[in-house]
């Protein structure tokens, strides 16, 4: 069978499809809290939310993925599972390859981290033509990435990532505008979903 567009938006919205994807991201972010752990056991009850950014952003996804199983949409979800999983799948690269660049090695469990938050950011795009949430909903994404920035920079609640803490306020310069990209990807999608190939 020839591989077309038409083809692959098939089989990316095929049922099968989700429900594998969903059990996927759904080990994926049982394990992403489990990795912050030993985080979560230093930190105050009042940031837990703020903390494990990673697998949050993958539980978002879950719950868009279910919706779409169930034949339903989550607005909500599917703008807060695109900004985030962006956001942070090109952030964790962005720490990761830093971190060689410093010590040299990240070890195989650097390097799976790599491939896993870059696949993250890939899913995430991949569904925009899908995707049928509304300025509003951009707008509350948006206040909640930008106060987790805040919580992560101002409060100091930001992943750990020991080699790289003497720039945690370049780091904390960078995830701004990082969100800012992501937030504005958003809104591209609402403006241009309709010209996205399918």
């Amino acid at each position: 069978m020839q591989l077309t567009r038409a083809n692959i938006w098939y089989l990316l919205t095929h049922k099968s499809f989700l429900i594998a994807l969903l059990i996927i991201n759904l080990l994926g972010t049982i394990y992403g809290y489990y990795w912050y752990g030993w985080q979560l056991a230093i930190t105050e009850p009042i940031f837990y939310i703020f903390v494990p950014d990673s697998p949050t952003a993958s539980l978002f996804f879950c719950f868009v993925l279910l919706a779409w199983i169930m034949g339903k949409s989550w607005p909500l979800m599917e703008v807060l599972a695109l900004v985030t999983l962006v956001k942070y799948g090109l952030w964790a690269d962005v720490m990761n390859i830093w971190t060689l660049i410093e010590t040299g090695s990240i070890g195989w469990q650097g390097w799976m981290l790599v491939g896993s938050h870059f696949a993250m950011a890939v899913q995430a795009v991949l569904y925009m033509k899908k995707y049928v949430f509304t300025y509003w909903h951009v707008v509350i994404a948006a206040v909640w990435t930008l106060h987790n920035d805040v919580i992560d920079y101002v409060f100091g609640q930001m992943p750990m990532y020991r080699d790289l803490a003497n720039y945690t306020s370049y780091i904390g310069y960078f995830t701004f505008w990082l969100s800012i990209a992501c937030i504005l990807l958003a809104i591209f999608s609402i403006r241009w979903r309709k010209y996205l190939p399918n």
